[in-house]
Formats: structure tokens, C-alpha cells, sequence
């Protein structure tokens, strides 16, 4: 038996290594990723323009990324190994360039590829210069072939990102809380957008909805603002099965809201004091395309999508409450998600980039106000983008207010090192007891190690992926919906 078991762990290694898992999350970020954050932010239009033109726009197309390289005192540039960067105390990175082109009344001024920063590279990543070489190879550039790589080199230090384990983002779940009460939860995420959602039912007997400005908000009201006007429409959006009496009361209550603009009416009231009743009406709209279920759309057209997903929510809210389905388990591992490498630097690409595009107007005007037109590819400052993410990659300090997301490697021995490349972090406090979060969970078993946790206050916090464990990504949904109707899953 030990035998068929050391002959497996053998053959998955020739083809697999380690850390596997975090160099294809830190690829998908440089072939896929990037470019989603230009797309978000692929138009900007400075507010102070010359008297003689009506419209000035910047546009960011495509954008890539070089191989590592070193710029010499004298302005030359050649290709960097990691041993080089290591020995001379310098980081071990590659330049990002972005196409910009300016339009002046519509009609094109400008069009340049521009580098706007370095990023730093992840060992035997597709844009590192060790993939793919051989074992004499990684010798002669002074490597440990063995080495399997997944790290970053920052000033001449090692230093690992270490995956967080994360609520599963869009995804609704319903659980009692420690006043008897229960309480529905869902992580909407688009893009920058991540926006919690909370429903709950009062003494009353009426169900609410929170999220962003919106407090406490009946949720018939948001329904009958979102199109579903009348109580019939509401009721089966809910159910075609069977009539929930729990709602009845819901509808009676507000029964003298007839019309989609007096919901709309009702919430701005509820939310815009002090303010005109077009501004705060206008505001309300904005509020229930952007911040309501920013996952399904951000216009008006995804309104009725909106509506009906919230009647499925609160009929799955009424169905636990009622006790006829079990509350969700937040510690099951289907309601995780692990957050590697290229989605954290991901988070931090993409508040970094928006400061870039920020700076690039305020410097263009600021020199606008000096009678000037100036061109974009002089005030791009490569290096600020370069400095804040090198800030965050050397101190551990990430966006969110996150600590310790990348850390020194440790090199005591190998198991050491290989140890600390698959580590698994909560975002919990460990000052606080979380006995639930601690605990192992029998969905741990083939994912995590049920054994590695260190003792004292991060017990259960801090955990290890499982020798033998992969980490799906980037998997269509389309595809998998596919696959699931064929073991047949219907449409409710």
C-alpha cells in the first residue's frame, strides 16, 4: 500500500509541482486580468480643457508586459536573472506598457505605447526567464533545480503572497444569528465593486434589505421600484408552486404604492434628506443600477433580472426561517473561496491604476491652466504606479486595510519553504475566539492539511493546502450550467 501510494505522489510531481496553482492564478492575471482593469477604466476626460476645443478624451488600449530587465547607469538595458537580483540587493521585474491614444473633438491627436510601471514577477511564471529551462540550464544561472518557484524577489529579499481564504463572492446564504434571529447575507462583486447586502425580518413581520446608503428598506418596496408593480407578479416571482402567507402581510402593508415612481418616491424620501425630489429620485435610480446586484448589471435594462433574483433570495430567507430547508453552513468549503497571488495583486493593480489615471489629469490640468496643451506621454509618471505597488510588496500592507498579505520566505529547510508557499490565510482576527472558523470542518479533508496549524492565538486561522491539492480557475460558467443540466439541474 505505501508502495501504490509513493509511486502516486511520484508521477503527479513529474507533471505537477507545488505551487502550481499560485504561478496559473499569477499568469491569468498578466494574460486576462490587467486587461480587465484597463477595460473598467479604458476612457477618462479631464474636467479643464482649452476654451477652443469642446471635447478631450483619453483612451488606454491594449496593454503588456516585457520580460524582467535591468536599466545600467549608462541607459542600457539586458535581460535579469533572479540570482543577479538576489545578489545585488534589486528587484526582479518587468516593465508594463499601455497603448494611450488622445482624441481632440473626436478626431485622434495621439497614439503611443507608453511604460507606466514595473511589476514584479513571480518565479517560473510565463514571464519569468527560468521557464522551461532545463535542469543544466537552472544551474548554470546559479538556481536550485528543485526549486519550485511561485515567489517574488523585492530589494534582493524573497518575499510570498500568501493566499486568503475568503467568503464566496455572489453568493446568497441564510443563517441564524446568536439572538435567535436569521439573517441573510450576499457579497455582490463586480469588477472594484464589492457591495454586502443583509436581509433580515423585524418583530413586524416585514422583511428588509440593506446595502450601501440604503438602510432597512422593505423589500416589496424595492421590488415594486425595480418593475414588479403588482402583488400577483410578486407573489409568483416568489413561488409558482405554492402562496407564502408570510408575504401576504408584506403586500398589505404597502398596498398604496401602486406605481414604479412612487417606490422609487418612497426610498429617495427614505434616503436623500433635504435634497429636491428630482435630485433625490435621480440618485435613488443610480443607486439600484450601481449598487443593487452590481454582478447581474449596472443599467437600467437589468432592472426585472434584479427583481427576480431578489424573489428567489426571499423565498430561500422565508423557506429557512420556516425551517423547511437546513441555514448554510459559512464554514462549508463550498462557501470559500481561496484568493491567490494574481487576485490579490489583481485588488492592488487596480486601485493603483485609477490612481495613475488620476495623476495623469491633474497634471494635465495643471498645465492647461498655464495656456499650454500638453502631450500625455510626458506626464505619465512611470514611477509612481511602480512605487505604490512596491510599497505594498515590501511592507505587507494591501488595499482593504489588509496586513501581512505578502511576507518574508522562510528558508529554514525546504519543507519550511514549500510550507510557506502553500499557506492559507483567514482574514479573521485572531484576537477573537471564532471557536466555528477554527475548527477543522470534514470539507477540510483533500484540500487543506487537517494537521499543520500552529498552536497559540492562530490556531485554525492559519492552515496549509493538502500535498496533492489544484485549484480550479478561470472556469467558464457557461460550460459548467452545460454540464450540470446534463445531470439534470433545472431552472427554478
Amino acid at each position: 500500500m505505501d508502495n501504490n501510494r509513493s509511486i502516486l505522489i511520484k508521477k503527479y510531481f513529474e507533471e505537477k509541482r507545488f505551487v502550481d496553482s499560485n504561478i496559473q492564478s499569477f499568469n491569468n492575471l498578466l494574460e486576462n486580468g490587467l486587461q480587465e482593469v484597463i477595460e473598467e477604466n479604458k476612457e477618462a476626460e479631464p474636467t479643464i480643457i482649452p476654451a477652443n476645443i469642446e471635447k478631450f478624451k483619453i483612451r488606454f488600449g491594449r496593454i503588456t508586459i516585457g520580460k524582467p530587465e535591468i536599466t545600467e547607469a549608462d541607459g542600457s538595458k539586458r535581460p535579469i536573472y533572479p540570482m543577479e537580483a538576489r545578489l545585488r540587493k534589486i528587484s526582479y521585474n518587468a516593465p508594463i506598457y499601455l497603448e494611450v491614444n488622445t482624441y481632440i473633438n473626436d478626431v485622434q491627436r495621439e497614439n503611443f505605447v507608453a511604460e507606466v510601471g514595473k511589476l514584479p514577477i513571480m518565479l517560473k511564471s510565463k514571464f519569468c526567464h527560468l521557464d522551461g529551462l532545463k535542469r543544466e540550464d537552472l544551474l548554470k544561472q546559479g538556481e536550485d533545480p528543485s526549486d519550485p518557484g511561485g515567489y517574488f524577489i523585492i530589494n534582493g529579499t524573497e518575499r510570498v503572497i500568501v493566499n486568503v481564504e475568503d467568503l464566496a463572492p455572489n453568493n446568497f446564504m441564510v443563517e441564524q444569528a446568536s439572538s435567535g434571529e436569521f439573517v441573510g447575507r450576499f457579497f455582490a462583486a463586480r469588477g472594484s465593486y464589492k457591495i454586502p447586502h443583509s436581509f433580515e425580518r423585524k418583530k413586524d413581520g416585514i422583511y428588509y434589505i440593506s446595502f450601501t446608503r440604503v438602510k432597512q428598506m422593505p423589500i416589496v418596496v424595492v421590488l415594486k421600484a425595480l418593475g414588479l408593480v403588482k402583488d400577483e407578479e410578486i407573489m409568483k416571482s416568489v413561488s409558482k408552486d405554492r402562496s407564502y402567507d408570510e408575504l401576504i402581510l408584506n403586500l398589505f402593508e404597502f398596498v398604496d404604492i401602486k406605481t414604479q415612481d412612487d417606490a422609487i418616491d418612497f426610498i429617495s424620501k427614505q434616503i436623500g434628506v433635504g435634497q429636491t425630489k428630482e435630485i433625490r429620485v435621480e440618485r435613488t435610480k443610480e443607486i439600484l443600477e450601481k449598487y443593487l446586484f452590481p454582478n447581474i448589471g449596472m443599467t437600467q435594462e437589468n432592472r426585472p433580472e434584479k427583481a427576480i433574483n431578489l424573489c428567489k433570495m426571499l423565498k430561500k430567507y422565508i423557506d429557512v426561517a420556516s425551517g423547511q430547508r437546513p441555514s448554510d453552513d459559512k464554514d462549508h468549503y463550498m462557501n470559500k473561496r481561496i484568493r491567490m497571488s494574481g487576485d490579490l495583486l489583481l485588488d492592488l493593480f487596480r486601485v493603483n491604476f485609477k490612481v495613475l489615471v488620476g495623476d495623469i489629469l491633474y497634471n494635465f490640468q495643471r498645465i492647461i491652466k498655464r495656456g499650454k496643451l500638453p502631450s500625455i506621454r510626458v506626464i505619465i509618471r512611470d514611477k509612481l504606479l511602480t512605487s505604490r505597488l512596491y510599497s505594498s510588496m515590501a511592507t505587507g500592507e494591501w488595499v482593504g486595510g489588509r496586513q501581512g498579505v505578502s511576507q518574508r520566505m522562510s528558508r529554514t529547510n525546504f519543507l519550511d519553504m514549500v510550507s510557506h508557499l502553500q499557506r492559507v490565510v483567514s482574514p479573521l482576527s485572531s484576537a477573537q475566539e471564532n471557536f466555528e472558523a477554527r475548527a477543522l470542518h470534514c470539507t477540510h479533508l483533500g484540500r487543506l492539511c487537517p494537521i499543520e496549524t500552529p498552536e497559540g492565538t492562530n490556531i485554525g486561522l492559519r492552515k496549509n493546502l493538502a500535498m496533492l491539492c489544484s485549484l480550479s480557475q478561470n472556469v467558464p460558467e457557461d460550460k459548467v450550467l452545460e454540464s450540470l443540466k446534463t445531470i439534470g439541474l433545472r431552472e427554478a
